[in-house]
């Protein structure tokens, strides 16, 4: 796809991944519509990519609710009068496998995975009946191997690949002008450390569990070393130029997590986990 002229629509836009590739996005020439459920930080990002230059609008969404993507897709029609690519990013983490509440499992796939879900159903029908659009689904490492101590964060990002793929093949088989990509970052410079303040009110659990707290504490300073956003960006859009499915930023993390899946299937050790190699490209 040439990327010039062009209406992307971002999820989770207002900051990290999201905010990153927008700015390359309109640095080609794409038209933007972000949308994020953080008013201040969709505010602030609208007025810093204006005054770039970039031809952007922001809409108030929570990913989670199926009428929210739906009024998100409406407002990009009226707005631009097409939309050529969706970009489903938004996401949060959080969910040990041992102990997270129900609560949270529901609020940390609703936004990784039903997010996904409620964008496809949004936007891929309407991509359908243009022949011509492109789906970019962020998942993660997570989303190739478990993770101790990301137990709901995990299920919904293997959840992600899973349905991308089978987009992706029920794509081919109608012969569509369609494109897919899944985006499995290791640790990227974000804010997905923190991403309980965003969590409903209720959910946030302030025991002190010495071991969840270790488990935090290492996830924080791995995100902290880890590849800035706008690497992402750059690796997103060229994914939707070249019609590329896998976007790896963590190529070898992500080879080697598959690897040792391989191995440990073929009857081989169980896979160690190193996070601090996750920060790495």
């Amino acid at each position: 796809m040439n990327l010039e002229g062009k209406t992307a629509v971002i999820t989770g836009g207002a900051s990290g991944i999201g905010l990153a590739t927008a700015r390359r996005f309109a640095a080609a020439g794409v038209n933007l519509v972000l949308g994020d459920v953080e008013p201040d930080a969709l505010e602030h990002a609208l007025r810093a990519l204006r005054a770039d230059g970039a031809s952007v609008l922001g809409v108030g969404v929570d990913v989670a609710r199926e009428a929210d993507v739906m009024a998100l897709r409406d407002a990009a029609l009226s707005h631009f009068g097409a939309v050529h690519i969706v970009f489903n990013n938004a996401g949060v983490g959080g969910g040990a496998t041992i102990g997270t509440p129900k609560a949270v499992w529901d609020w940390v796939l609703g936004v990784n995975l039903e997010g996904v879900i409620n964008g496809i159903n949004a936007f891929v029908p309407y991509f359908l009946e243009r022949d011509e659009g492109h789906v970019i689904n962020t998942a993660s490492l997570a989303g190739l191997g478990g993770v101790p101590g990301m137990g709901a964060y995990c299920a919904s990002k293997f959840a992600v690949v899973g349905v991308s793929e089978a987009l992706f093949h029920e794509l081919a088989l109608r012969d569509a002008n369609v494109g897919v990509s899944v985006l499995c970052p290791g640790f990227v410079r974000t804010r997905i450390a923190d991403a309980a303040r965003n969590m409903p009110r209720g959910l946030i659990d302030d025991e002190d569990d010495p071991r969840a707290r270790a488990l935090d504490d290492l996830a924080r300073e791995a995100v902290e070393a880890g590849i800035d956003p706008a690497i992402v960006g750059e690796r997103v859009a060229h994914a939707v130029e070249a019609n590329e499915f896998w976007i790896l930023t963590h190529e070898r993390a992500a080879l080697r997590t598959t690897e040792q899946r391989l191995a440990w299937m073929r009857g081989g050790p169980a896979p160690g986990i190193n996070l601090r190699a996750a920060a790495q490209p």
